[in-house]
């Protein structure tokens, strides 16, 4: 069985106040739980200690950030998670720096990752319609992919050597929701992944 770490990376907004993402946190824990694993959670309500984040993620084989796409991009408030957590891990809890050597500078950037048997899977929540991905005709996203838009965040975890899992998304939460769709999808993603 697994060491899981799950990441509610939801900030509370007047648009939203995460209980979508909070019930599919909820979901993944019960779920995981029954099949055995072992489930560590952190949400960015609570007060992060950085010490003990970095031991969660030396812990954990799988890690899931569960996130609404704010402005393309991640929450701030889980921003700077990564930015304070992922920065203090580069002494060797996460990465050995970033994989360069002095002998050959200019090669191998974001080689140095220490969390080669770990694997991590993204699970976004979006305002967006899944029309809106992969279809060059779409005016925002130019047939670009939900991976496409979230390149930054498989770099982020490819620095530290992590391999993903299948992203998941919900579409349409605000305009047009399906939770109930969603959660069937969801259950079926996890069991089929973990």
């Amino acid at each position: 069985m697994s060491n899981i770490l799950i990441i509610n990376a939801h900030q509370l907004s007047p648009y939203s106040e995460g209980r979508l993402n909070g019930s599919l946190v909820e979901r993944a824990k019960i779920q995981l739980m029954e099949k055995g694993h072992e489930v560590e959670m952190v949400t960015m309500q609570e007060q992060v200690d950085v010490d003990e984040q970095l031991k969660l993620f030396q812990w954990a084989d799988r890690v899931i950030v569960q996130m609404p796409v704010n402005w393309m991009s991640t929450p701030w408030m889980f921003k700077k998670y990564m930015d304070e957590v992922f920065t203090a891990g580069m002494g060797g809890a996460l990465c050995q720096f970033d994989g360069r050597t002095s002998e050959d500078p200019k090669r191998n950037y974001g080689t140095g990752g220490t969390r080669t048997n770990t694997k991590y899977m993204l699970s976004l929540t979006f305002n967006a319609p899944q029309e809106s991905f992969d279809d060059i005709d779409e005016y925002l996203f130019q047939g670009k992919s939900v991976d496409d838009l979230m390149f930054h965040m498989h770099s982020n975890f490819r620095f530290f050597g992590m391999s993903s899992l299948p992203t998941f998304a919900c579409y349409d939460v605000m305009k047009n929701a399906n939770v109930e769709a969603d959660f069937l999808r969801f259950d079926a993603h996890l069991k089929a992944h973990f």
